[in-house]
C-alpha cells in the first residue's frame, strides 16, 4: 500500500528507548495510579458541568477549574467527612449494643424457641462432624460480638490514621483533574496525534471509553448509593442503626447476585425470630419490593452505555475488576472490557479482507 509507512532501523531503537521510557514513566506514578484514574474518569463526568462554566467564563481557564474542582469538593468532600463520623459513631454504638445483646442471655432466648432448636437437631443429623449445642453458639456469638467491637475500633483507629493519607491522594486527585479540565483539549488532540489510528477510530475508542466509564460509575456506584439510602431508611423504621447498616448495603450491593439482600434478609428473620413478625413483614416487602426494584431498574438505565456489552462479559467485567484493582475495579472492569471491544471491532475491519480470505481458506 502507497501511505505504508517504512520502518528504518534507527526507528526501532527509538521506539525501544520509547517503550523503556514509558514504563519507567509508569513506575514513577504507579503509587498514584488509582488517584489519576479516578481524576480522569471524574474530568469525564465533570466535563458538561465544567463546559457550562467555561461559558461562562471564556477567558478564564484557570477560574473555570478551579470553580469546577471547588463544587466537586463540597459535593463529595463535606457530605463524606460528616456521614464518615456519623458512621463510626453509630457503628461503635451497634458493636457494643450487640456485646450486651449477647451477654443479657436475649440471644440463648432467641436459640431456645423450639422452630430454632428442632432446626439445629436436624442440622447434626447430617453433620459429618461432632454434634454442636446452644451453648455453642452462644460462646461463639460472644467471641464473635467482642471481636467485632475489636474490629471496628481498629477499623476506627485505623481510619483517622489514614486520614493524611487519604487527603493527601483526594488533593492529588484534585489537582490531577484540573490540569485535565483545563487542558482537555490539548491533551485529547495530543493523544490524536501520537496514536498511529485513524482519526475516526480515535474518537471511537474515546466516545468508548466516555461512555463507558460514565455507565460504570453512574450504574454501579449511583445504584449502590441508592439501594444503601433506601435500605438505611428501612432500617431506621424498623428500630435499627440506619446509617450504620445502609452504609453496610452500599458495600453488599456491589457484590453481584446477592447485594443489599444480605443485609435486610438475615435482618428480617432476626426480627421474626424475636416475635416482631410485624416489622419483618414490613422490611421484607420494603427490601424486596423498594431496595431491589432500585436494582432492577435503576441500574439497566444509569448502565445503558454498556448495553452492547452482553450481561455475561459486564457480569465478568465487574468481579473481575473487583477481585484484581479492589473496588475501583469496579469503574477499571468496564472500561478495559469496552476499550477490547472496540479495538477488535477496529481490528476486523481494517483487516477484514483478510479475515474474509482465511474464512473462506
Amino acid at each position: 500500500m502507497s501511505n505504508q509507512v517504512k520502518i528504518e532501523p534507527g526507528h526501532w531503537v527509538l521506539i525501544i528507548f520509547l517503550l523503556l521510557a514509558l514504563y519507567a514513566s509508569y513506575l514513577l506514578i504507579a503509587p498514584f495510579i488509582g488517584p489519576v484514574v479516578l481524576a480522569f474518569v471524574l474530568s469525564l463526568l465533570c466535563f458538561p458541568v465544567h463546559q457550562k462554566i467555561v461559558r461562562k467564563l471564556p477567558d478564564k481557564p484557570n477560574l473555570a477549574s478551579t470553580i469546577t474542582c471547588s463544587l466537586l469538593v463540597v459535593v463529595i468532600l463535606v457530605p463524606a467527612t460528616v456521614v464518615l463520623m456519623a458512621i463510626v459513631q453509630q457503628s461503635i454504638t451497634f458493636a457494643k449494643q450487640s456485646y450486651q445483646w449477647v451477654e443479657d442471655g436475649k440471644a440463648e432466648a432467641l436459640l431456645q424457641q423450639p422452630f430454632i432448636k428442632n432446626g439445629i437437631e436436624r442440622l447434626n443429623d447430617f453433620l459429618p462432624v461432632g454434634d454442636f449445642s446452644i451453648r455453642d453458639i452462644i460462646n461463639r456469638l460472644t467471641e464473635f460480638a467482642s471481636g467485632f467491637s475489636k474490629e471496628l475500633l481498629d477499623l476506627s483507629t485505623k481510619v483517622v490514621g489514614d486520614v493524611t493519607g487519604i487527603i493527601i491522594s483526594f488533593f492529588l486527585m484534585l489537582f490531577v483533574l484540573f490540569f485535565l479540565l483545563r487542558d482537555h483539549k490539548k491533551i485529547i488532540e495530543s493523544l490524536f496525534w501520537i496514536l498511529p489510528l485513524a482519526r475516526s477510530q480515535e474518537e471511537k475508542l474515546l466516545t468508548e471509553a466516555n461512555t463507558v466509564a460514565r455507565s460504570a460509575v453512574l450504574g454501579t456506584f449511583l445504584t449502590a448509593l441508592a439501594q444503601g439510602a433506601a435500605g438505611g431508611i428501612g432500617m431506621a423504621i424498623v428500630g435499627m442503626p440506619g446509617l450504620f447498616w445502609g452504609t453496610i448495603m452500599v458495600f453488599a450491593s456491589l457484590i453481584p447476585l446477592v447485594g443489599a439482600a444480605l443485609i435486610w434478609v438475615p435482618a428480617s428473620l432476626y426480627l421474626l425470630l424475636t416475635g416482631d413478625w410485624p416489622w419483618a413483614l414490613f422490611l421484607t416487602l420494603w427490601g424486596a419490593i423498594l431496595v431491589g426494584s432500585i436494582d432492577n431498574f435503576l441500574r439497566p438505565i444509569l448502565m445503558q452505555g454498556t448495553s452492547n456489552m452482553s450481561t455475561l462479559v459486564l457480569f465478568l467485567s465487574l468481579i473481575g475488576g473487583l477481585q484484581l484493582f479492589g473496588v475501583i475495579g469496579l469503574i477499571y472492569g468496564p472500561i478495559i472490557f469496552a476499550l477490547t471491544h472496540v479495538l477488535i471491532k477496529l481490528y476486523t475491519i481494517e483487516f477484514r479482507d483478510f479475515l474474509e480470505k482465511q474464512d473462506k481458506s
